[in-house]
């Protein structure tokens, strides 16, 4: 009764309060809502982004071996190991710029989908930081 209590409650905001075991009881319940807002804030942020970053690093990786796939068609002979007839060069050249073209694409297709994904649960998103701004 009566002692100082000292709780940080999130990262690093201190609470200092004159109390009893109630409202210790209470700021502990409220330290661990506040907790689990956050981290349910934090689950839903990697939902938000994780779907256009696997997509961003898989198109992206794909468009790098495309491009290289042209690159040395150009700069070796690997068509004629490969059995490709033909000139390489150009053939070389045409999948070169096609994996360019999908390396260049794949920035604004990954905005498109962390965008719509955004809008998708926003109102989730704008719900708990209500909460925790408000508690």
């Amino acid at each position: 009764e009566g002692e100082c209590l000292l709780d940080y409650i999130g990262r690093g905001g201190a609470v200092f309060m004159m109390g009893t075991s109630e409202v210790r009881d209470e700021l502990s319940r409220s330290k661990k809502l506040l907790i689990s807002e956050l981290d349910a804030l934090r689950r839903l942020d990697i939902k938000v982004k994780r779907p256009a970053n696997v997509f961003a690093y898989i198109f992206g990786s794909i468009s790098a071996i495309i491009m290289g796939a042209g690159m040395s068609l150009v700069m070796t002979d690997i068509a004629e190991s490969i059995g490709l007839d033909g000139d390489s060069m150009i053939m070389g050249i045409i999948v070169g710029i096609l994996g360019m073209a999908m390396a260049l694409l794949t920035y604004p297709m990954y905005k498109g989908i962390l965008n719509s994904r955004k809008k998708k649960y926003s109102a989730e998103i704008l719900e708990l930081s209500d909460k925790i701004i408000n508690n």
